[in-house]
């Protein structure tokens, strides 16, 4: 295999009690990169420094994520899912593993459809469905010592195939800007092209609790009302990515609620349009760990010192964050829409409050959320530059077999306008 002396190495499902031990052995060897951050080329790049460790790189400190508990949580939420691993030799050595899983999700920004007078009835072009298939490949790892042997090339062949059997109408993957490596494996090998650029805004929870105006009420709705909601506010036409299980992720045990603002008070401006914004927060703390690292002697030490400043005096204030250079959880902020000229203010109130929310769990350091850069809501959203970046790449490839329909659907071309790009927290 290459093409100097035969590569002996199988493909296979994942096995829970006989795969645990190895899988995680391979994950600790192949450092994790955050949310986007997942692929590891072998085949076609000298670059194989472990799987892209790093989501963002900032004066030598960089941002990394560290998977805990189930090796299948980013994808066993999804019905359809899997994780195929690679073995080596006769001692079938773990050498590699990929993870999909196939979700219904919203199309957004489809074709109009062409006159019914056309001449050419195979010109006519149909308004594609409201709800697609659509696969998502996660978590690609090839072990350091064994590169370039074309194992990922079998991995993401396989993950394929088996998105392709189940129907799926397109795959997706994510890495980011500086990652070249993975980006040539994919939308050169593979074919896939680039999609979407997320961005992700990040804040660490501070000590005291953040302000919120007397004029915004914070309500918390039931998992069926937040469902209404988000099916009101996120109309079909206008929201790529939206899961057709929108009701069952509002209601999963990891959302800890669906909260909406809104503005009351005698200053409000009964002319005005109605103000108000909505979002729902994950627990990813269970699944995942997060730790800064590369951080200069200088800013530990600063952080150090006013997190004791602030221990010794609390009434002072301080605004301290928890230790950062040890593993730590984030809540995700995800569904972030708002309406009216109040709703950034709303928003930034509702964020607050999710904020809030964190300060009770002492495992969460960080408030997070993947919004679109396009996307208004993301002007509105608290960030901490150092736990933000705009690197992320999402690539997508129609899995269809027939060349003709490659690219005919116009998914990979710029988002439409007024598009909302869904982050689905599932698969952070």
């Amino acid at each position: 295999m290459d093409g100097e002396k035969k590569v002996s190495f199988r493909v296979r499902e994942f096995d829970m009690e006989r795969d645990l031990a190895a899988v995680e052995e391979l994950e600790r060897r192949c450092q994790v990169g955050l949310c986007g951050d997942d692929t590891t080329p072998d085949d076609d790049d000298d670059d194989s420094g472990g799987g892209s460790k790093l989501r963002k790189k900032k004066k030598g400190m960089s941002l990394s994520v560290e998977l805990v508990g189930d090796p299948l949580a980013r994808v066993c939420h999804a019905p359809e899912h899997v994780m195929l691993v690679a073995e080596y030799g006769e001692e079938a050595e773990m050498v590699g593993l990929i993870k999909a899983c196939v979700r219904v999700v919203s199309r957004g920004g489809g074709k109009k459809q062409k006159p019914s007078s056309s001449p050419n009835p195979k010109q006519q072009q149909l308004s594609p469905p409201a709800y697609v298939k659509v696969a998502c490949l996660l978590g690609l790892r090839v072990s350091p010592s064994h590169r370039r042997l074309g194992i990922a090339t079998a991995l993401v062949e396989r993950a394929e195939e088996w998105c392709r059997e189940l129907g799926a109408a397109h795959a997706t993957m994510a890495t980011t800007t500086s990652n070249a490596a993975s980006l040539a494996l994919f939308t050169g090998r593979f074919g896939y092209a680039p999609f979407r650029r997320p961005e992700f805004l990040g804040r660490p929870v501070h000590a005291h609790r953040l302000p919120i105006p007397s004029a915004h009420r914070v309500y918390q709705l039931p998992p069926p009302l937040a469902a209404a909601a988000y099916a009101r506010l996120s109309p079909l036409h206008a929201t790529e990515f939206l899961p057709a299980d929108m009701p069952a992720l509002l209601a999963h045990k990891l959302t800890l609620g669906t909260f909406v603002a809104v503005e009351s008070g005698p200053d409000q401006d009964p002319s005005a349009p109605p103000s108000f914004a909505v979002l729902s927060v994950w627990d990813s703390t269970r699944s995942m760990r997060l730790r800064v690292r590369g951080a200069p002697a200088l800013l530990r030490a600063s952080l150090a010192a006013l997190r004791a400043l602030d221990r010794g005096a609390p009434w002072m204030r301080v605004p301290s964050i928890p230790d950062i250079f040890r593993p730590f959880g984030a809540y995700l902020l995800y569904g972030l829409r708002m309406s009216g000229p109040a709703g950034p203010d709303l928003l930034r109130s509702l964020c607050h409050h999710a904020h809030n929310v964190a300060r009770k769990n002492p495992a969460c350091a960080v408030v997070a959320a993947d919004v679109a850069p396009d996307d208004p809501a993301a002007a509105a959203v608290p960030r901490w530059r150092r736990f933000s970046c705009d690197e992320d790449v999402w690539c997508i490839k129609n899995l269809s077999k027939n060349a003709d329909a490659d690219d005919d659907d116009g998914w990979a071309a710029p988002a439409p306008s007024g598009t909302v790009l869904f982050v689905d927290p599932r698969e952070f």
